[in-house]
């Protein structure tokens, strides 16, 4: 793995040359006092999901316990399922009010927050789009986050078609971003055609690119592949890089958004215009503190020892890396993305855990 290496340009911070490159940040969180540092460095937008969700109130006991007491109080006769929501929309309301200023200056074209749906619902297009309508209504500068998987891609179509901002999530694959690009791409048309107000939609796809290399590691581990195990890597940014050329060549209106950060690689290598990242505040508050100055590495390829390696001895990562290795009914199938629901499942069932407790003490 590469180390950041240093630059004696003294006169920026390496955000600030980020976003000169073309490339945005969003904070890979909701908790607003990160977002409120992350917002004054910079960042235009920020995204949640229920681990973060789960996160946050065990690292702030004491901020988000009462607002769990108040809404058992005003809600009593709620499930857990369903306070569990509501503290989920009081946060987006809190992160997306931090935001709006962004939103605002940009006339609708920054400053999103995303908001997950329920994981439960991942085979469900219908129970999607009604939620995902429930949640866009929380404030101006929401965009909804819904897994590429066949019911996923089929709600963010309909979303988007009704004039909502989507974020495309648990994506790991070539063919699930431009699938779903393709969706929404449709869904413009749609909206278009129905005299929906297409100004200010933005609409983002997510590559997971470190969960796509833990998944690589994981083949690579268990199947006893005769390779470096370090290659696994290079496996996110070489997918990311391949969907940009891609999405350049088409013209599609999705941004494209890197997510899952594992290691400095996910920073350093992906730089460029149109890229949006969203990092944990750990990562770029420690990225902004260094000396290292970006360059615009998003179009260099990667080097073509280890992508052989990669695409001649992982057929996993094949599967990743090329535009029609998968339909769209194989999405759901896909190592990674299985991986990926089931932590996001976990995740919602602590939160509910979390809330439980609380109804129960209270």
């Amino acid at each position: 793995m590469e180390t950041i290496e240093t630059s004696k340009d003294e006169n920026k911070k390496p955000l600030a040359k980020m976003h000169e490159l073309g490339c945005e940040f969003w904070n890979d969180s909701a908790d607003l006092a990160e977002l409120e540092n992350a917002v004054a460095a910079g960042a235009t937008g920020a995204t949640s999901n229920p681990v973060i969700v789960q996160n946050t109130i065990k690292a702030q006991p004491e901020k988000w316990n009462p607002v769990i007491a108040q809404i058992n109080r005003d809600y009593p006769m709620s499930t857990e399922d369903e306070m569990a929501w509501l503290l989920i929309e009081e946060m987006g309301r809190r992160a997306a009010k931090v935001l709006e200023p962004v939103y605002i200056h940009t006339k609708g074209e920054r400053g999103f927050l995303s908001l997950q749906l329920n994981p439960k619902n991942f085979r469900d297009a219908e129970r999607m789009v009604l939620q995902g309508k429930q949640l866009s209504r929380l404030a101006m500068n929401i965009a909804i986050k819904a897994p590429v998987v066949p019911a996923g891609i089929q709600a963010m179509e309909e979303l988007t078609a009704q004039g909502i901002n989507v974020n495309a999530t648990v994506c790991f694959s070539v063919s699930q971003a431009v699938e779903v690009a393709r969706a929404i791409e449709r869904g413009f048309e749609r909206a278009k055609s129905s005299g929906v107000d297409t100004e200010t939609l933005q609409p983002y796809i997510t590559i997971m690119v470190g969960r796509l290399d833990d998944h690589i590691g994981r083949v690579i581990q268990s199947k006893g592949l005769n390779v470096d195990p370090g290659i696994a890597h290079w496996a996110g940014i070489a997918v990311f890089k391949q969907a940009y050329r891609i999405f350049k060549r088409e013209g599609f209106k999705s941004r494209l958004l890197v997510a899952a950060y594992r290691h400095n690689m996910h920073w350093t290598e992906l730089m460029g215009p149109q890229v949006t990242m969203t990092i944990p505040y750990g990562w770029w508050t420690r990225f902004n503190e260094t000396n290292h100055m970006p360059l615009a590495t998003i179009e260099k390829p990667v080097s073509p020892p280890i992508l052989d390696a990669l695409y001649n001895d992982v057929s996993d990562f094949r599967l990743a890396y090329d535009e029609d290795a998968m339909g769209a009914e194989k999405f759901l199938n896909y190592g990674a993305t299985v991986h990926t629901l089931n932590q996001f499942l976990g995740g919602y069932e602590g939160l509910v855990q979390l809330i439980r407790q609380q109804m129960i003490h209270t």
